[in-house]
């Protein structure tokens, strides 16, 4: 039975499996409207489908083809949440959301699909703030620091294996429980390489100590990782990720939209950082279990780029934030083409399905789409007709109900969003981020005194202790053959002369050396809490 198949007819009144299929979306209590329900060909705007607002934080997945509309429906469902108080955030992989800011623009294809869905159209644009990583791009910067990060990310986005994770961890250990603050890239370097160094080596030996061939390893993928223009996303000021939660004085929820297009050739940068967000709100939200709206919707577009070649360790863990952050009141919705982009374990965490037409022009195409049919309940339609038949702004609706049970699959035709369907002008979000009352408190970078600089007031003591001992017994040697000459000579004997102290024991008892030392010293054995990541638990 075809779903879309276009009708100048009347829609006529619903009955059997259809009727029993819009009664599954008849809720009571608040909730976004998706589109209407298409029927033998027919669209019904009498039969809107839902999804209860309650139920957002349940998760979700939007996937389909190139060119069948996800983007649009990840606008659509963004700016309903918003407009329902509900902070949303966007990770825009190719630039192209960035117009939900402003308002859509009227047309005769907007006015045509309204009135198919029984939607009341009307341009609205939505408070929107933007970010880029590290400064790159357009956006309010978005850093963290090194510590904050964690080894389990770090370790993903440097593709250590499984040792050389171990070892990084036991580096992060030893400078969190030093007070080695790990600030920047540099910071990871300098402790990295003092580790190894002839005076540090002994440092670790107690807990496994760590092998010179994996500290050049991870020395070399830092490096690598800066040259992918890394070095910017890790500094200060640390972006705190509470700002996502705010709404506005009209009582809308903030539209946070990550801009991504200058690094999605780095895919596996961008998707680690999207991880540390989700990871940072989950170690500072307290637990609410089920709320009447969630407290904030993340959308990850291109989310098959979250979970390439990502080690099983980070798949359990995504796995496990994505199912306790429920509690927390954060819903999580992933677009993509297919469902076996997504982990299996994570796709059983999603219970709101958005499926948009799937091709079938290969072999590997058919089997895809067979497997998609059979992760939907059952139902009176032929799935597999239906979506490979579904227009633009079409989709394959299941979601769950008010109670928690899943609705019955309904062939939808979706409403259009009522912000601009594309990317606003360079301009015009330039403006946007440099009116933000943020931009300010993140926009310049500050680089204060962390590991870097105490590792290395430590190693010029060091070295100029070791000057001076060396001048020291030089002089020793020297005096001692004047006097020995003197002796030989019966030349009278020389007026002792008080003894200076030496510069090593100059260094040492100055202020700057007992400052130094008074800083490591109170922070010595103090560990950092961390998260099932690894990112460092932080209070707010």
């Amino acid at each position: 039975m075809s779903a879309s198949e276009p009708s100048t007819q009347p829609p006529a009144p619903l009955a059997g499996p259809a009727a029993e299929i819009a009664a599954g979306y008849a809720f009571d209590g608040a909730a976004l409207d998706l589109g209407a329900l298409l029927w033998d060909g027919v669209c019904h705007p009498d039969a809107p489908v839902r999804i209860p607002l309650p139920m957002l934080n349940r998760h979700g997945l939007v996937a389909g083809a190139t060119g069948t509309g996800k983007t649009k429906t990840l606008q659509l469902i963004a700016e309903q949440l918003s407009a329902h108080g509900v902070p949303v955030f966007l990770a825009d992989i190719k630039g192209d959301v960035s117009g939900i800011s402003a308002p859509g623009e009227d047309g005769e294809r907007v006015r045509e699909r309204a009135a198919q869905v029984g939607q009341e159209w009307r341009g609205t644009g939505f408070p929107c703030e933007f970010y880029g990583l590290g400064g790159i791009g357009p956006g309010i910067p978005v850093r963290s620091t090194v510590t904050g990060f964690g080894p389990v990310l770090l370790s993903k986005v440097l593709q250590l294996n499984r040792t050389q994770e171990q070892s990084l961890g036991l580096i992060f250990h030893y400078a969190d429980s030093k007070g080695l603050e790990l600030v920047d890239l540099k910071d990871l370097r300098a402790v990295v390489a003092f580790l190894v160094s002839d005076v540090g080596k002994a440092e670790l030996k107690g807990i496994g100590g760590l092998s010179t061939v994996t500290a050049g390893v991870i020395l070399r993928s830092i490096t690598a990782f800066e040259q992918q223009g890394a070095g910017g996303f890790f500094g200060e000021p640390e972006f705190d990720t509470s700002e996502f939660l705010r709404t506005v004085a009209d009582g809308r929820g903030t539209v946070s939209v990550l801009e991504l297009p200058a690094v999605q050739d780095k895919p596996q940068l961008f998707s680690t950082f999207l991880m540390w967000m989700l990871a940072d709100l989950y170690e500072d939200l307290p637990e609410v279990g089920d709320l009447e709206k969630p407290k904030l919707v993340f959308f990850f577009d291109e989310a098959h780029l979250l979970f390439n070649g990502a080690s099983q360790a980070f798949l359990e863990s995504v796995t496990q934030t994505v199912r306790l952050i429920r509690s927390k009141g954060v819903g999580v919705f992933f677009v993509t083409q297919t469902p076996k982009d997504v982990p299996s374990d994570v796709l059983g965490q999603l219970g709101n399905r958005v499926q948009h037409a799937l091709r079938a022009f290969t072999p590997d195409d058919a089997k895809a789409l067979k497997a998609t049919v059979r992760t939907f309940p059952k139902s009176p339609y032929d799935l597999e007709e239906v979506l490979t038949g579904l227009g633009t702004g079409e989709a394959v609706i299941t979601v769950l109900s008010e109670k928690g049970a899943p609705t019955p699959v309904a062939a939808t035709r979706l409403r259009a969003p009522e912000s601009l369907m594309g990317p606003v002008d360079a301009a015009a979000l330039d403006a946007a981020v440099k009116a933000s009352p943020l931009y300010g408190r993140y926009a310049e970078a500050v680089d204060r005194e962390s590991a870097y600089e105490k590792l290395t007031a430590e190693q010029l003591a060091a070295e100029a202790a070791a000057l001076e001992a060396a001048a020291a017994k030089e002089t020793a040697k020297e005096a001692a053959k004047e006097a020995a000459k003197a002796q030989a000579q019966g030349g009278a004997r020389a007026p002792r002369q008080k003894e200076e102290p030496s510069l090593a024991e100059q260094v040492v008892g100055s202020g700057i050396f007992t400052s130094l030392a008074r800083s490591i010293g109170t922070q010595l054995g103090r560990e950092i809490s961390r998260s099932i990541f690894g990112t460092a638990r932080r209070k707010r």
